[in-house]
């Protein structure tokens, strides 16, 4: 078997809210192996997103060890973390945190300006973010602003964002949150084949059950801890459950069209 791509030991991770002590992570103990998809459930405060953001080098750990690619990053120097996040991790979050003023093609461009590529001349940038919208079925959408997509399409945006720089491991939490059933299923659709087709291992924040049936994987926390880790045996395949809707109507599909100067509520980084 190959050597997990993330692994954490005795994970621990208390916070300080003036006299009161918060035990976010109590020990937890987790491999992820490559390709695999994993859906990570538990109510509020179980501690799932506070794993969510030490495994994506947003936060560190009180203790415990977590080693990504057999490398120790618990102890990295804030550089080194940043340096991972974007070269390694892809991110996509419930709300889309795109830039307003900015079309979807600038948008997905973004992490390229951050992350050391800032050399790369400016077609060659387009051209990876086009390739990162063609990849989520959204290029005849690049020169629109956020005001002028759908929700669907704003995370569909968010997640070309996330894939630009071509990371190994994607981190979504809540991604569907905001978004009605169809189009969850949509998007669910895009992490299901960027697993398969890519390779790429996932991890899937949720509150929801029938969300997290897209996954191979289900973990579970509660109060801090893993409460359960198991397969899951009866997988949802979007692809076969988009075929089996009927078509969507015309106005869900397409919003109407608006300036960002006159409608300004895309959101900010």
């Amino acid at each position: 078997m190959a050597n997990p791509v993330i692994s954490v030991r005795d994970l621990v991770k208390t916070y300080h809210v003036g006299e009161v002590t918060v035990r976010a992570l109590r020990g937890a103990n987790l491999d992820v192996y490559p390709g695999e998809f994993v859906a990570v459930t538990g109510p509020s405060g179980s501690g799932k997103s506070t794993l969510m953001h030490i495994l994506g080098c947003l936060d560190r750990p009180t203790s415990g060890q977590y080693i990504l690619d057999g490398k120790d990053v618990s102890r990295m120097s804030k550089d080194e973390l940043a340096l991972i996040r974007n070269r390694k991790i892809g991110f996509v979050f419930q709300g889309f945190n795109l830039l307003s003023r900015t079309t979807a093609l600038d948008n997905v461009e973004l992490p390229l300006l951050y992350n050391g590529a800032n050399k790369m001349k400016t077609a060659e940038r387009h051209k990876l973010s086009r390739e990162a919208l063609i990849a989520v079925g959204l290029s005849e959408r690049a020169h629109h602003y956020p005001n002028q997509l759908s929700g669907g399409q704003q995370q569909r945006v968010a997640i070309a964002r996330a894939l630009v720089t071509m990371p190994t491991i994607l981190l979504a939490d809540e991604p569907t949150g905001n978004l009605d059933t169809r189009t969850s299923i949509e998007v669910m659709d895009i992490f299901q084949r960027l697993n398969v087709e890519r390779g790429i291992t996932v991890l899937l924040i949720t509150h929801e059950h029938d969300i997290a049936e897209y996954g191979t994987r289900l973990v579970r926390f509660r109060d801090g801890r893993i409460q359960v880790d198991q397969p899951i045996t009866h997988r949802r395949n979007a692809q076969d459950e988009l075929a089996a809707l009927p078509p969507p109507e015309p106005e869900d599909d397409e919003p109407p069209p608006a300036h960002p100067a006159v409608v300004d509520h895309g959101g900010a980084v």
